[in-house]
Parts: C-alpha cells; sequence; structure tokens
C-alpha cells in the first residue's frame, strides 16, 4: 500500500455499524465534510490557549495546520491526529513570561525559546522509543501517574476563568450562563450539533450576552467593529525566539506531560479501530516534537495530539487519517485571515470564561477517566498517596525554588507522581 493512498469505502458501511479504518477514507466530499468538522473540534482550545498565554490565536491555528502536516508527513499517514496547542504549557508560559493576562504577552520570546527546547526533548524521546520501544516509559508512568498529571493540567488551570476573566457580578453570571448553555447541548441535542458543543454553546452565550449587554444595557455591549475592519487576507504576526536558560528549564519538563497524552492517545486509537498503532508510537513523537519546534520558532504554541479530536472520530467511527490532511489545509488558510483573528478576539470574555471553565473541566476529567479506565486500584497505599499529594500540588500551584530557578504547580506535581511513584512502588505485595 502507497504512503499516501487510502482504500475509498462507501458511506453505507458507517450506516451498518462499521468503521472507517485509518488507511481507508470515505469519498472525498464526505472527507471534506469531516475535515471541517475536525476543525471546529479543535478549534476552540487551539484559540484559547493562545489568548490565554498573550499569543497571537491565528498564529496558532496556522502553525496547528502546519504541525498536523508535518505529524502526517513523518508518521506516513499511518496515525490520526489532530495537533492543536498544547494547554500543558500555558502554567510555565504564564510563570517564564510573568503574564498579566490581558492583550498581547511582551516577552513572548522567552516562552518560544523554552517551547523550542520542549520539543526539541521531546523528538529525542521519540528516537529513542524508536530504537528500543515505549517499555521504560511505561514503568514510569503507569495509569495512576499520567492520569495524576493529566487530571492537574485541567485543575492547575482553574483560577484562570474564575480568578481573571469576570471582573464583576454580571459577568461571573454570564460564566455560568455559558457553561450550563454547553451542558445543555451537551445532553439535550444530537448527532452534528452534540459533537460541537463547544462551538454551539459558545455561539449561543454569545447571542445571549449580546441580547443583554447590547439589548438590555447590563454589561458592557458586544463589539464586533474589530471584525468588520480587519481585512479577509494577511500574514499572522511572526515572533523570534529567546533562549533563556531559566525559562527553558521551566518549560522542558511539559515534554512529560506531551509523552502521557500522545501515548494515551495511541492507545485509544488502537483500542477504538483494533489496528495496533504501537509501532508508530516514536513516529508519533518525533512528528509532535519537530513540530513543536516549528511551531515556537515562528512565534506559535506548543503543539500536541487533541483528544477533542479522538473524541470526534470515537463518535463518527471515522479515523481515516485523510480528513486530517483536509482539516490541516483548512486550518493553514485560516492563519491567514485576519477578520477570523478578529471574529475569535470579539468573543465576550466571561464567555471565553465559561466555555475555559468547562474546557479545564473536561482535561481534569480525562485525567479520572484515565484512572478508571484501568482499573486503577486506590486500596493500594502507594497508588493513593501519589494520586493525592500530585493534585493538591498542582491546583495549590505548589513551587520550589532552586536558586533561581522555580518550579511551579504543573512541574512539581508530575516531577513529584513520577518521582514519589519510583519511590513508593518499593514493596511489591
Amino acid at each position: 500500500m502507497g504512503m499516501f493512498s487510502w482504500t475509498e469505502r462507501s458511506p453505507q458501511v458507517l450506516q451498518s455499524g462499521g468503521v472507517i479504518g485509518p488507511d481507508e477514507r470515505l469519498p472525498w466530499g464526505q472527507t471534506g465534510l469531516m475535515g471541517v468538522q475536525h476543525v471546529i473540534a479543535m478549534f476552540g482550545s487551539t484559540v484559547l490557549a493562545p489568548i490565554l498565554m498573550g499569543f497571537d490565536p491565528n498564529m496558532a491555528v496556522f502553525m496547528s495546520g502546519i504541525g498536523t502536516l508535518i505529524f502526517f508527513l513523518i508518521t506516513g499517514g499511518k496515525v490520526p491526529s489532530y495537533l492543536g496547542s498544547s494547554f500543558a504549557f500555558i502554567g510555565v508560559v504564564i510563570a517564564a513570561t510573568a503574564y498579566a493576562g490581558k492583550g498581547p504577552n511582551a516577552n513572548i520570546g522567552v516562552a518560544l525559546g523554552g517551547i523550542i527546547a520542549c520539543g526539541a526533548v521531546y523528538t529525542l524521546v521519540g528516537l529513542i522509543v524508536q530504537l528500543v520501544g515505549t517499555g521504560w516509559i511505561e514503568r514510569f508512568m503507569p495509569p495512576v501517574v499520567t492520569g495524576a498529571i493529566v487530571a492537574v493540567i485541567g485543575l492547575n488551570l482553574a483560577g484562570i476563568p474564575v480568578k481573571n476573566m469576570a471582573s464583576n457580578n454580571f459577568e461571573s453570571w454570564m460564566q455560568a450562563l455559558t457553561f450550563v448553555c454547553v451542558g445543555l447541548v451537551a445532553v439535550l441535542t444530537r448527532g452534528m450539533v452534540q459533537r460541537l458543543l463547544i462551538l454551539v454553546g459558545l455561539l449561543v452565550a454569545s447571542v445571549l450576552y449580546a441580547v443583554l449587554t447590547n439589548g438590555m444595557d447590563l454589561g458592557k455591549p458586544l463589539d464586533l467593529s474589530g471584525v468588520i475592519n480587519a481585512p479577509w487576507f494577511g500574514l499572522p504576526s511572526f515572533h523570534a525566539p529567546v533562549f533563556s536558560g531559566n525559562a527553558m528549564l521551566l518549560i522542558v519538563p511539559v515534554v512529560i506531560i506531551l509523552v502521557a497524552e500522545n501515548l494515551g492517545h495511541i492507545k485509544a486509537v488502537t483500542a477504538m479501530t483494533g489496528k495496533n498503532l504501537d509501532q508508530y508510537m516514536g513516529r508519533a513523537f518525533i512528528g509532535d516534537g519537530v513540530a513543536t519546534m516549528v511551531s515556537g520558532g515562528l512565534g506559535g504554541t506548543g503543539v500536541t495530539t487533541y483528544a477533542e479530536n479522538i473524541g470526534v472520530m470515537a463518535a463518527t467511527k471515522i479515523y481515516s487519517t485523510a480528513v486530517f490532511l483536509v482539516a490541516a489545509l483548512i486550518a493553514v488558510l485560516l492563519g491567514f485571515s485576519p477578520k477570523f483573528g478578529a471574529l475569535i478576539q470579539a468573543i465576550p470574555l466571561p464567555v471565553m470564561g465559561g466555555v475555559s471553565i468547562v474546557v479545564f473541566g473536561l482535561i481534569a476529567i480525562a485525567g479520572a477517566k484515565i484512572w478508571v479506565e484501568n482499573k486503577v486500584d486506590f486500596s493500594q497505599n502507594k497508588n493513593l498517596i501519589v494520586a493525592a499529594i500530585t493534585l493538591i500540588l498542582g491546583t495549590g500551584d505548589f513551587t520550589l525554588k532552586f536558586g533561581d530557578f522555580a518550579l511551579g504547580g504543573i512541574g512539581t506535581a508530575t516531577f513529584g507522581a513520577i518521582i514519589l511513584y519510583a519511590l513508593l512502588n518499593r514493596r511489591q505485595d
């Protein structure tokens, strides 16, 4: 079978409850529609992460497309994955750049240097996995550890929407209205609408926001003048990286989280398709690492394989890598539209805050899901202690200083989980 040729299957396969595998595809028309859906799925998080770090969202979308193409090439089109902005970088980037939470990040350069360093280490891990397999990773990072680390990413970010994205009582109520909208869409709708729950909830909440502010004068009105004035086409804002030892030491540990995510996603797709993708694990790490370096080199966020898109695959039973090729090309085009960037910026902050509460919460629950699916036994004290301490270190943002270098919540939790497990996993029952 050629590297980039897919066996075409008829849509009837899906109606009879069948699965479209990674090396198959639907007719190009439907493949195109599925690509659009994947762009929408990755969209909320891919633009939210850069906004929270003061990066350019257009650039992030553009680099997510480029990153997905790089990943596609390096894995030989065998692993269905979309690469979007990683949330694992948010906490450490804010710490490294002392970002205040509003507007463009003045110290973006040092963050980019750290992101590139992280991508380089990640690529190295991929090369080692290519040579010796993944056994060593799984020994250091059993499900109790990976679940705790993933949960902490969501919990560590909890303060951002709650403390920084609502400046008065009306805006707090607006956040609540937003997450209720997302929840209702998730539970009451079916089919395509349900799969686009974040986007649909965001749109409904934005309309309600406009009614309450522009219509009833309750808060800061929705302003679309930026969208109207923005040009249709233009370049995203490129930034050069700055390599600072401190920032690199702060950001490189994120590699552990990226490895855990990517490993988990490949295992998930293997479980869902019945096709073992373990042989591509090293290539997947290298693809993700190279994509992260390229993104950081131009002014984008670090990228990771996206759980949102795995969710879409699980819901649609379409695992064709052709879909991701289409999605990547659409994202690259969107990156060149300032009008589209202005539209993202026009979304009211409390609505973004309400959506963030849902997205961060979903990340935290994804960690718990890893525990449940792997039947982690919490009657064993080593599992109990590792999970308990990790969650509080990350949520409380426990910081340790080594001279001038400070390791913040996500870092202490990540290393803490791995080291504690190694320490406590002494006595075999």
